[in-house]
């Protein structure tokens, strides 16, 4: 019987390899129980070839959270035909830790790599994620793409990426970043005394290590600076990961923050160990310290983009009495075409505004933009909740480029109820839309590869391509006739 999306699906063929000039992976584990079943034929003559890196987690069910029964990422195929679709090959691999070295061999022969990985995957399957990420930037070195790379990773999802994006228009300008115990006191004490604020720790995940934060006393100055909280004034709390309340000191939280649970830190019921400096800035510890804006109760906003171009928004709104938007927490979730007018100017201030230098504000200038990322807006309006709005200006909460997953193929993932899930398996309406999004990252994919690999013509050649258009241009304006024309060209070329 025909399986829910079947008729869309039953047109994609499994790949023959052997009809097109791919890479040879023949050395390489084949982790995938089928051939690459619902992904397109490769081009014969691809214009790049491209390797979509995906890891394996045998002690896991199923491989992993993210798998469908063929072993691959549930998104995978979808992101592989899209490749394919531009023209460009798509051979789709698993990274084996105990296969390192010649794994990334075999990468050399490829353009482009897009990294499928998920984050901890490659430490639980036995591998060691420092040693493939050195392993990826010695490609970049020689000249390949990776999408993401390593870098784009770690910059774009730290938190302090926040305070690199302070002076654009989607951030705010009182946002500091903590890497010592002395710079966290010093500082958290101005800002507290100044507005409520969200402390976001850089390691967490779902919300936990971000707190929502405000003075139980609501003793605020009127400007920054103009005081320093107290080590005894108290603290009323929120984390984000489940919106569970706590009560603590200044001083509590600081010594939490700094060296976890002690005898000075006080009781507290998160699930978190704190700590969140430990290591200093090259191990990842530090904190961000940013406005509250009280409008989150409304919601978040994310955009889903691909390069440059955004696919869709979504307004992630909490729970009722809730802060946090993240799954799990009771939230409502509702979608926005790119064009939604109530978001017109949002989408004008980032894409037009902030897309073009946010890789280098982010300290990333030579590296293109996500293949498949995430921003999460805030209303940074400081009305009361619920009130119309006096300003529409939108701050970044959290960027996201790790991984990022294409919803409409969840139901090709497998979980205990559906352990024989597959790319089959989605409906049609879902594959389209997930087509689409492939598709369009192709079409990216091939724009930067093209870009990469363009070498401008030398100064004396610059000079003949402008002289050979200024004698086109004079012969279709009429200044010149075509015999005219013809000669001149003749002279320059000395024929």
């Amino acid at each position: 019987p025909m399986v829910s999306g079947g008729l869309a699906a039953s047109m994609m063929m499994p790949s023959h390899c052997a009809e097109s000039p791919l890479v040879d992976v023949s050395s390489l584990m084949k982790v995938a129980r089928t051939d690459d079943v619902g992904l397109l034929p490769q081009p014969t003559n691809p214009k790049y070839k491209t390797a979509l890196v995906q890891i394996y987690v045998a002690t896991q069910p199923f491989g992993g959270s993210d798998k469908s029964a063929t072993g691959h990422r549930y998104d995978s195929i979808s992101i592989g035909n899209g490749m394919i679709a531009s023209g460009l090959s798509c051979q789709l691999l698993h990274y084996v830790p105990s296969e390192h070295e010649e794994f990334f061999k075999v990468l050399e022969g490829f353009d482009a790599v897009v990294v499928r990985c998920n984050p901890g995957q490659i430490n639980t399957a036995g591998g060691n994620q420092m040693k493939f990420d050195d392993s990826m930037r010695a490609l970049q070195k020689k000249g390949m793409q990776v999408w993401p790379s390593p870098d784009v990773m770690k910059n774009m999802g730290a938190k302090d990426a926040l305070c690199k994006i302070a002076d654009l228009a989607i951030g705010l300008p009182d946002t500091l970043a903590y890497y010592s115990a002395d710079t966290l006191a010093e500082g958290f004490k101005k800002t507290m005394a100044f507005q409520p604020r969200v402390i976001k720790q850089n390691r967490g995940s779902s919300g936990e290590g971000i707190w929502i934060i405000k003075l139980k006393s609501g003793n605020y100055c009127k400007n920054f600076g103009d005081r320093s909280c107290s080590a005894d004034e108290e603290l009323e709390m929120m984390e984000a990961c489940d919106n569970h309340a706590e009560t603590h000191t200044v001083a509590e939280f600081l010594e939490f923050c700094v060296n976890g649970r002690t005898s000075k830190s006080g009781k507290w019921d998160t699930i978190g160990t704190g700590k969140y400096l430990e290591g200093g800035k090259e191990a990842g510890g530090q904190l961000v310290d940013q406005r509250f804006c009280p409008r989150i109760v409304e919601g978040e906003v994310r955009m889903n983009m691909i390069g440059d171009t955004c696919s869709g928004i979504i307004h992630k709104k909490p729970k009722a009495g809730g802060i946090s938007a993240v799954g799990g927490t009771g939230s409502i979730y509702t979608h926005y075409s790119p064009d939604a007018p109530e978001f017109a100017t949002l989408m004008s201030d980032f894409t037009k505004k902030d897309l073009p230098t946010l890789m280098s504000n982010l300290d990333l200038p030579n590296e293109p933009l996500p293949l498949w990322w995430t921003a999460d807006f805030i209303n940074s309006d400081p009305g009361t909740p619920g009130t119309p709005c006096t300003i529409d200006k939108w701050i970044v909460g959290e960027f996201n480029c790790s991984c990022v997953g294409i919803s409409k193929c969840l139901p090709a993932y497998c979980k205990a109820d559906t352990p024989n899930a597959s790319f089959f398996d989605i409906p049609v309406k879902d594959l389209m839309e997930a087509m689409y999004l492939g598709n369009l990252m192709g079409q990216k994919a091939l724009r930067i590869l093209d870009v990469s690999n363009y070498n401008a013509p030398s100064p004396s050649a610059a000079d003949v391509i402008c002289r050979i258009e200024g004698i086109i241009g004079a012969v279709a304006s009429g200044v010149l006739s075509e015999t005219e024309g013809w000669n001149i060209l003749a002279k320059l070329f000395d024929v």
